[in-house]
């Protein structure tokens, strides 16, 4: 991460913190029972989350067993090269290159961060902010030699 962004992760029914920023939900479904007005994030940006299949497939819902770490975590990756996630990473990583901080929120259910898509989503949205931050000092450069 460059300095001055930051990118945290939580689950949505954790309380929101003072340095949360803007909360974002990366979850496929919406919380079930929660009324709208109890909301506890600013967006809810779907493309991010795993697609259907691959939620079943990690829960084990469609008669096997669930997805062990390491296929998720392939399967996730995979997902998020996709047009529509590959357009919302890079739409936050714009915005944590301007030094907005973003909470990722998952599901209440999903107690071990470092096994949630939410902890893969910071890493890739932390690598375009580099290669953001990259871009803009090598025009600078340009702009400066230029000059």
């Amino acid at each position: 991460m460059t300095t001055g962004t930051r990118i945290r992760t939580r689950r949505w029914n954790d309380p929101a913190g003072p340095g949360d920023g803007r909360r974002i939900l990366v979850c496929r479904y919406r919380p079930r029972g929660l009324r709208q007005d109890r909301e506890t994030w600013d967006e809810w940006i779907t493309p991010l989350a795993p697609s259907v299949g691959l939620h079943a497939d990690a829960y084990g819902k469609r008669g096997r067993a669930p997805l062990a770490w390491p296929e998720f975590r392939r399967r996730y990756l995979a997902e998020m090269r996709a047009p529509d996630a590959a357009a919302a990473i890079d739409a936050l990583a714009r915005r944590g290159a301007a030094g907005e901080t973003i909470t990722l929120l998952c599901s209440s259910a999903c107690t071990d961060e470092s096994r949630c898509h939410r902890s893969l989503l910071r890493t890739l949205i932390a690598k375009r902010i580099r290669a953001v931050g990259a871009r803009g000092a090598r025009t600078r450069d340009r702009g400066s030699a230029a000059g």
